[in-house]
């Protein structure tokens, strides 16, 4: 390790390590199927911050993972909750109930409502800002701190590159910290971000093979085969169906997610289903095919939700392993800027 790399790079993320309470400014994207107990305590009993991914699962779920994850580490985690989920309110109950430090509200603008309940237990509220303007919403909302995530990133994303994100809202907003996410899967790309003024990194694909990632083997290796133009985003059909566009490894499954799209535009047309439960059958469309992918292995029919740092994820290995690689880089990186600056002085 080059020691003035690492003094510098303990330096740079000092701010996102103080706010997570951790060794390395690096939180685990909530990846649903994936992110569960055993790759949420490795991430954190590696250093990082690792995030429970709610998605779907009812309060009583929540509750068994976190005590779950409880017995796993005594280092902090997250959990990361779904701002149109139905039970909502109690799923924060719950996390107040367990005294979780932080969560990630994803998945729209939450409610200030929602903000006010997990700062009354003392928890710190992460929330998602895909332009400036959301950031300095959010910012008067009370949000403690932000992700921004570019299209690169995999599952749901919006419509800029991480690079335009950092440009537009680092250099602006500095007043809590932000962690930069999508596209990442090197250090060399955290340093350049924290840099630019971000406190850490999300990075989720990553992860996913890692050795405590419950992903199953075929999942896994069609990460290691996929390069990163294999990762694409799912094209709207119809803007009266608004669609989040989802970044999976091209299969059969994105194929009939057009077709899915086709069909709920013909029954909402028809008047046999609303606009907003023909957007929630899509949404079951890619729940359903997640799972499908994650835990039963089929590949072919289920979705591959990944990002475009996918062409970097090359074998299996621990996520201690992948957590000590990317700081390698990292200080490897810090420390040969320097070498070069020497060698330009003598």
């Amino acid at each position: 390790m080059n020691y003035y790399g690492q003094q510098i790079l303990n330096t740079l993320w000092q701010q996102g390590c103080s706010f997570l309470g951790t060794e390395v400014a690096l939180l685990g994207g909530a990846m649903t199927w994936v992110s569960n107990r055993n790759l949420v305590a490795a991430i954190s009993n590696s250093g990082g911050f690792g995030v429970i991914a709610c998605g779907a699962m009812t309060p009583e779920l929540l509750e068994t993972e976190i005590l779950a994850t409880k017995v796993l580490t005594s280092k902090p985690f997250g959990v990361n909750l779904i701002t149109m989920h139905p039970n909502l309110e109690k799923l924060i109950e719950v996390c107040g109930k367990h005294k979780i430090s932080h969560i990630v509200l994803a998945g729209g603008l939450p409610q200030a409502s929602s903000i006010t309940r997990i700062k009354d237990f003392g928890g710190k509220v992460i929330g998602f800002a895909p332009a400036l303007v959301i950031a300095r919403k959010l910012q008067k909302m009370g949000i403690d701190a932000l992700i921004i995530e570019g299209s690169e990133a995999g599952g749901h994303i919006g419509p800029v590159s991480t690079s335009v994100l950092a440009q537009e809202i680092l250099p602006v907003v500095k007043e809590i910290p932000i962690f930069v996410a999508g596209g990442i899967g090197r250090g060399e790309a955290i340093v350049t971000y924290l840099r630019m003024g971000a406190a850490g990194c999300q990075l989720g694909t990553r992860f996913v093979c890692a050795v405590e990632s419950p992903a199953h083997p075929n999942f896994k290796k069609s990460f290691i085969r996929a390069q990163a133009r294999d990762a694409v985003a799912s094209v709207q059909l119809d803007p009266r169906l608004p669609v989040i566009p989802v970044r999976a490894l091209s299969n059969a499954a994105t194929v009939r997610f057009m077709k899915v799209q086709a069909e709920m535009i013909a029954r909402y047309e028809s008047g046999e289903l609303p606009l907003k439960e023909a957007q929630l059958q899509i949404e079951h469309f890619w729940a359903g095919a997640l799972r499908k992918a994650v835990i039963d292995g089929d590949v072919e029919n289920g979705s591959l939700m990944a990002g475009q740092s996918v062409g970097m994820v090359t074998s299996e290995q621990t996520t201690s392993e992948i957590i000590q690689e990317l700081v390698q880089q990292a200080t490897d990186f810090i420390g040969g800027g320097l070498n070069e600056k020497k060698c330009t002085a003598a």
